[in-house]
């Protein structure tokens, strides 16, 4: 049986023959210790803090009364998963800044610091000696009915045995009696175990969990799903281009060596006329399936990096263009892809749509920020709206955690401006 939720288990007729019962006491009976500990902590750092406070020690010690609940609810995240399967995300965020004086500001500042600091006060205060009087009944009933043929055999030398202190066995049939119907309590006290399990999860969520924070888990798996499938994507494209290197290219290779073979062996007509059509078309294809090897994904991509990639761009480019990079080594291979068939497509739209006479590509890494500019000379009007392939670019870089910028006004010149956060992860080729 499979469910998400204990609360969903207590619908099912196979409930107390399921593991769900057991995780509820556990749950209900962790809550015990956890709470005795954080009951503990509140009042220490309270006290000691307010003491302490004239002397200013004590301001350290109010600071973390305030910071108390952060790790209570991770905890309290955690131990639900006993109950709920459903992942709780922490509503707080990543601090801008490194160090504990960031981390500490930035936590200061959020409501969900708060929250739950009031969800530590009322676990420490309320609901742990609830859950513990829900578990403590359940066990001193069932155990003290079990129980009652053993303690009237031991403390009772044979002769009677309290059952729960309300009544008097003085008989081993009547003991016996009392520890089935103990055996018969027992699953139909699981019912009312589970409830109070199910409630007390919602009760966890209501107070942990804020709608910011479940919009934001959902933008996040967006986001690592988006990366995942280009990942995929990428994968797939180093796969084609290496079966076109490894296998078609070689056969025409092979054909085209063939064909100029037979031409030298021929030199008669009509078989001479048709071995030099078929030479021609074999070195067509072998040109057209190189170019599109290249559009796959270059290997002087993988072998030199991006400002080699660049280069033979541009010297294949119908517009001139001039290239410059100033980067301390490789980047990252999705940052590298990204950026190269950005390039490429601006390039290309250069040659198609401006009317250009030169264009230039210019690249920095400046405190964790690549930047690559591709500039024209030509008539501008450039548009991420009008199907120049530009929409595409934006979103493969914004895949890589960057931005595009697009500057053409009429008449130009364009600007077209990638921002990617990256950091090198090599040297320089020259200086391996």
């Amino acid at each position: 049986m499979h469910c998400p939720t204990v609360w969903q288990a207590l619908q099912s007729p196979r409930y107390v023959l399921s593991s769900w019962p057991w995780r509820a006491a556990l749950y209900l009976s962790s809550s015990v210790a956890l709470g005795v500990a954080t009951l503990t902590s509140l009042l220490l750092l309270a006290v000691a803090g307010s003491v302490l406070a004239v002397a200013l020690i004590g301001i350290p010690l109010l600071l973390m009364l305030a910071l108390s609940g952060i790790p209570l609810a991770a905890v309290e995240r955690r131990r639900l998963l006993l109950i709920d399967s459903g992942v709780l995300v922490s509503p707080h965020r990543d601090p801008e800044g490194t160090g504990l004086t960031a981390w500490a500001r930035l936590r200061f500042k959020e409501q969900s610091t708060w929250r739950e600091l009031g969800y530590a006060v009322l676990f420490g205060c309320v609901l742990w000696p609830l859950e513990g009087l829900v578990v403590g009944t359940v066990i001193v009933v069932c155990g003290g009915l079990l129980s009652t043929p053993v303690v009237m055999a031991t403390a009772g030398g044979g002769e009677e045995a309290r059952v729960l202190k309300i009544w008097t066995a003085e008989t081993y049939p009547e003991a016996f009696g009392a520890a089935l119907a103990g055996a018969v309590l027992l699953p139909l006290l699981a019912y009312p175990l589970g409830a109070v399990a199910a409630g007390r999860a919602v009760l966890t969520r209501q107070l942990l969990s804020t709608r910011e924070a479940d919009v934001d888990s959902r933008i996040q798996e967006l986001g690592r799903s988006r990366l995942r499938l280009v990942d995929a994507f990428e994968a797939e494209r180093r796969r084609i281009e290496r079966d076109l290197h490894d296998g078609a290219q070689q056969r025409l290779v092979a054909l085209s060596m063939t064909l100029g073979l037979a031409r030298l062996e021929n030199p008669g007509e009509p078989l001479n006329g048709l071995l030099v059509k078929a030479h021609e078309e074999a070195g067509t294809a072998l040109v057209e399936i190189r170019e599109l090897i290249r559009g796959i994904h270059p290997q002087v991509l993988t072998d030199r990096g991006l400002p080699a990639a660049v280069e033979d761009v541009a010297d294949r480019s119908a517009v001139p263009v001039d290239v410059e990079f100033d980067l301390p080594g490789r980047l990252r291979e999705p940052v590298e892809t990204a950026v190269y068939f950005a390039i490429c497509e601006a390039l290309a739209n250069v040659a198609k749509h401006s009317e250009a006479t030169r264009a230039g590509v210019r690249g920095r890494l400046e405190s964790g920020m690549l930047t690559v500019d591709v500039t024209d000379n030509g008539k501008g009007g450039a548009d991420t709206a009008t199907g120049t392939g530009l929409q595409g670019v934006a979103d493969r870089i914004s895949v890589a955690g960057g931005r595009l910028l697009v500057s053409s006004p009429p008449g130009g010149p364009t600007v077209f401006s990638l921002r990617i956060p990256c950091t090198p992860v090599g040297p320089r080729l020259n200086e391996v």
